[in-house]
């Protein structure tokens, strides 16, 4: 047999020729650890759809975020659970809600920490659809121009709560640059903007519905997030975006768009995110429970594949299980 033939397995014979030649690697700067801070929670619940998951009050949330960092987590997620929803998602921009008050906790045990906000009205409307709604006979549709400001608003309010990146998450036409404006307008022309560039209509988010709160009371989000079956109109979608002042673009879900996470990474050449969902965070933890897979194997095996289809940032509920793993 050819020497050059012998080369492959001569470069995986032993853990250490692995290492050296590695393409990509897992490391602690990758994560974001997505969190929910809850006004209707005494102490911190478990989402019964994502066992390891809680609603936390804010004192707790900060108390999780500290010990996350200790671990070296830089960056959190913030998703925010108001006492009160109604059809103006006014706690979603209310200077004392849940978001704004946990933002500014969060900064003052931990300043160093990357704080990102998700900025959608979903958890904040009655009907838990992510913009303003107009209702005939029957029949719905999401008022995109108005839902903007309400949408910029909220952002600013977070900016100013000392949030440093803003996550809009909507997908209606045109908010980057809503709350681009706003943003500068205000004088937080230093807050970055992270896009949900490419969010699918996706079966994968049930779970999340859960612990964030945010199910639709009626109908569904077909008509403003994205088909699962489109690949070029989620590039048309993240160029719009680029266009309009996102600083970072984001890719969700995560596991099932491989391949869009890809071309948008090669087309675009910018910081890029993705969004491992959570959906696919109970699938696994579910066949772990039950002895089909193993967690950890499979957990880095899937982050490994964000970090080799171009991934430069990924959100993951199992943040904080991943440092632990990826120091042993």
């Amino acid at each position: 047999m050819s020497h050059l033939l012998r080369r492959p397995r001569r470069l995986r014979s032993c853990p250490a020729i692995r290492d050296l030649v590695r393409e990509v690697s897992v490391r602690a700067d990758d994560f974001i650890l997505p969190l929910f801070a809850s006004e209707k929670v005494a102490s911190k619940t478990a989402v019964p759809s994502m066992p390891g998951v809680f609603q936390f009050t804010t004192d707790e949330l900060v108390a999780e975020a500290s010990a996350a960092a200790e671990q070296g987590l830089r960056a959190v997620l913030l998703f925010g659970i108001p006492r009160e929803k109604d059809e103006l998602a006014s706690s979603a921009y209310d200077e004392r809600g849940i978001v704004q008050r946990t933002v500014r906790a969060l900064k003052k045990r931990l300043p160093d920490l990357l704080v990102i906000t998700d900025v959608c009205l979903c958890e904040y409307m009655s009907h838990g659809h992510c913009g303003m709604v107009a209702r005939d006979a029957g029949n719905f549709h999401v008022v995109n121009d108005a839902s903007l400001e309400l949408l910029a608003k909220t952002a600013v309010s977070h900016a100013a709560a000392g949030a440093d990146v803003v996550a809009p998450s909507d997908m209606m036409d045109g908010r980057v640059r809503a709350i681009r404006d706003a943003l500068d307008g205000a004088g937080f022309q230093n807050t970055i903007l992270m896009s949900y560039a490419a969010k699918f209509s996706s079966a994968f988010y049930g779970p999340f519905r859960d612990a964030a709160e945010s199910a639709p009371q009626f109908g569904d989000r077909r008509s403003y997030q994205m088909d699962p079956a489109n690949a070029d109109e989620a590039l048309r979608e993240v160029a719009l975006d680029i266009d309009e002042g996102a600083d970072i673009v984001l890719v969700k879900p995560g596991i099932s768009y491989l391949d869009v996470l890809w071309r948008v990474k090669e087309k675009f050449a910018m910081p890029t995110a993705v969004y491992s969902v959570s959906g696919e965070y109970a699938m696994i933890k579910a066949a772990a429970q039950n002895g089909w897979l193993d967690e950890r194997a499979t957990v880095l095996e899937m982050m490994t594949a964000f970090k080799r289809a171009g991934a430069d940032l990924i959100i993951t509920y199992w943040a904080r299980e991943i440092l632990e793993w990826i120091k042993k």
